[in-house]
């Protein structure tokens, strides 16, 4: 029993070093991605990226990186993201995409660097002060 669980991890990590990982954040979205060398097929949370994002426009921002650097249809995309709403959540897997694409080749680098892909957006949303309704509105003041 031994020699076979053995070969069978072997080949898990041989598997496992197949693909190129990377980590995209957005707001509180954060999106971990696989790249594997395939024909295009993207996985997002284990349904299709048709059923995950429904909407036209966040297809088109997950697939821009690999539109950009002429990669499509060569990488299989698998992944899995938490938090967040659909929007951050699709601007986080573009983050990572495009992490994934610099680690697999460096000289991409430019070409995304340029587009502003490998910069994480840091706008978050403001916090709820005391006092107040939200995080910059007032309550209506009365003189008397």
């Amino acid at each position: 029993m031994a020699p076979i669980a053995i070969s069978t991890a072997a080949a898990r990590q041989q598997q496992l070093q197949q693909y190129t990982w990377a980590v995209g954040r957005r707001k509180t979205a954060i999106a971990r991605v696989r790249l594997a060398p395939g024909t295009g097929k993207w996985t997002v949370n284990g349904k299709l990226v048709e059923d995950y994002f429904p909407i036209e426009s966040h297809r088109t921002a997950i697939q821009q990186p690999l539109k950009l650097t002429e990669t499509a249809g060569k990488f299989d995309v698998f992944v899995n993201v938490i938090g967040g709403g659909p929007h951050g959540q699709a601007d986080a897997v573009r983050h990572g995409v495009a992490r994934a694409l610099n680690k697999v080749d460096v000289a991409l680098r430019p070409k995304l660097k340029s587009a502003g892909m490998l910069t994480r957006d840091p706008r978050m949303r403001e916090r709820k002060k005391y006092g107040q309704p939200g995080a910059r509105k007032r309550f209506q003041f009365s003189k008397r």
